[in-house]
């Protein structure tokens, strides 16, 4: 990749989509396939790059900041590590539905929540401690929220290696 440059870019008034520089655009599209095992993960990857460590660092807490990013850190398998890890779906009427998010998003035990144009609109996944944990948290969010929650549990895994490029 060639040295980058950073375009003074207006958001797009038209679409819901976000804007990127190039220098966000290069990091989110390498950071998601993850981070070198190396003494300097971030010094190596700014090197890919083509900008220097403190950048790479300034743009990554800025994006998670401004919520461009939601989440930057490792994807732990709750389940090999005797934890317990399942999807979880909620339905919940338009009136309500903020309230709930918020409620939902409370949990340290919800990794991230999504909502679907779909009967269910909530779906959300829960890693616990214990693979008891999945009931208690699922009652503990009934409880709070008011809302069943229909608790959805793999019956097999596949790895998709899913990328978005931007």
């Amino acid at each position: 990749m060639s040295a980058m440059t950073e375009a003074s870019q207006k958001p797009d008034t038209h679409t819901d989509k976000p804007v990127f520089t190039d220098t966000e655009r290069a990091i989110i599209n390498r950071l998601q396939e993850g981070l070198p095992l190396t003494r300097y993960p971030y010094a190596d990857v700014a090197a890919e790059l083509q900008i220097d460590e403190a950048t790479l660092l300034s743009h990554l807490k800025a994006m998670l900041s401004t919520g461009l990013l939601t989440r930057f850190g490792p994807m732990f398998h709750a389940g090999e590590m005797g934890g317990g890890l399942t999807l979880a779906a909620m339905r919940i009427p338009e009136s309500e539905f903020a309230r709930v998010t918020e409620q939902v998003n409370s949990f340290s035990e919800v990794a991230h929540n999504y909502r679907r144009e779909h009967e269910l609109n909530m779906w959300f996944v829960l890693a616990t401690e214990t693979p008891e944990g999945i009931a208690d948290t699922i009652h503990r969010i009934e409880s709070m929220t008011g809302f069943r929650v229909y608790n959805m549990p793999k019956e097999e895994e596949f790895h998709v290696h899913l990328h978005f490029s931007v």
